[in-house]
C-alpha cells in the first residue's frame, strides 16, 4: 500500500523533497541535524547552521525552544531553557530561517512543540515560515489523529509536513502517520525521550520494515543516535538519520569557545563519513 502522503503534490517542490531525491539518485544517505534556535544564542544560531553545512549535514531541524519539553531528554531541556532565557521565540526563529536562507539553501524543518504555534497563530505561523524560508513543520506532540485540522493549513502554505512514527504504534496508526507525512517520516528509534544511547534499538529495523510497506517516502531515524558507527548502522536502514542530543551536547560544553564552529563542523563530518562508508 502507497500513503498518500508519498504522492502529495507538495511533495515535489519541497527543499525537503529534492534533497531526499538527489541523495537517493547518489545512492547516499541523509545527515538531519537538530539545533535549539537561541542556544547559545540567537545571532550565532545562523553560523552553527553554517558549520553543520559545511560537515555534511543535509537537512536542519531547527528547534523552537519551549517550556515544557515533553519529548526531549535533559540534554535538549536545557538548551530551551538557555534559548528561552536569551528571548527565543517564535518569530525570532522565523528570524533565525530569514537570515540562514539569505547564505544558504539548506533545506530547514521547524521542530516544535504545537503550543508556540498555536499561541502565535497557525495561519500565520504557517505564512511567516514560507516567507522565512522554512520548508516544513514538524510538531512533535501533535497527534496524528487531530492533524487533518492543521496539515491542509500547512501543506496549502506549501510547507512539508513531518510525524513521528515509533516501535510501539499499531499498523492502522503507522498508515496514519504515512498518509499525513509530506517529505519524509521521521522513525522513532526507541520509546522514551531524546538523548544519547549506547546502542541502537532492536526495535528499529522491524518498524523500517513496517513502514516501507505503506510508504514510498523516504524513512529517517532519530532518538538516540550519538555516534559514527550508529549513525552508520542507521544509515544501512534508513535514507536519512537524525542526530540531536549530541550536537546540542557538544554546543552546551563548547560555550564560549571560539572554535564551537570548528568543532561543530568535524563532528558532522565525522558522521557523515561514516554514513558514506
Amino acid at each position: 500500500m502507497t500513503s498518500t502522503g508519498s504522492t502529495s503534490p507538495n511533495s515535489t517542490r519541497t527543499r525537503i523533497s529534492r534533497l531526499f531525491e538527489r541523495l537517493r539518485a547518489r545512492g547516499e544517505r541523509a545527515l538531519i541535524a537538530y539545533l535549539t534556535a537561541g542556544d547559545p544564542s540567537l545571532e550565532r544560531t545562523v553560523s552553527l547552521v553554517e558549520a553543520l553545512e559545511r560537515g555534511g549535514a543535509d537537512l536542519i531541524e531547527l528547534g523552537v525552544p519551549f517550556s515544557d519539553p515533553i519529548a526531549d531528554g535533559p540534554v535538549i531541556q536545557r538548551a530551551c531553557q538557555r534559548a528561552l532565557q536569551a528571548g527565543t521565540s517564535l518569530a525570532r526563529v522565523f528570524d533565525v530561517a530569514r537570515r540562514i536562507r539569505q547564505r544558504s539553501e539548506i533545506p530547514l524543518l521547524l521542530f516544535s512543540y504545537l503550543n508556540p504555534v498555536l499561541r502565535y497563530g497557525f495561519e500565520a505561523a504557517a505564512r511567516d515560515a514560507v516567507a522565512a524560508g522554512v520548508d516544513g513543520f514538524l510538531l512533535t506532540d501533535l497527534s496524528v489523529e487531530e492533524a487533518s485540522a492543521y496539515t491542509p493549513i500547512l501543506r496549502s502554505a506549501g510547507l512539508d509536513t513531518v510525524f513521528l512514527a515509533a516501535p510501539t504504534s499499531t499498523d492502522a496508526r503507522l498508515r496514519l502517520v504515512a498518509q499525513h507525512c509530506t517529505g519524509f517520516v521521521y522513525l522513532v528509534s526507541r520509546t522514551g525521550v531524546t538523548g544519547e544511547r549506547d546502542a541502537l534499538s532492536g526495535q528499529l529495523e522491524p518498524l523500517v520494515q513496517r513502514l516501507r510497506r505503506v510508504t514510498t517516502l523516504p524513512l529517517a531515524v532519530g532518538f538516540g543516535i550519538a555516534r559514527p558507527d550508529q549513525a552508520a548502522a542507521a544509515a544501512r536502514l534508513a535514507d536519512g538519520v537524525v542526530v540531536g542530543s549530541a550536537f546540542v551536547r557538544l554546543i552546551e560544553e563548547s560555550e564560549g569557545c571560539p572554535d564551537l564552529e570548528r568543532r561543530l563542523e568535524e563532528f558532522a563530518r565525522q558522521l557523515k563519513q561514516a554514513m558514506a562508508g
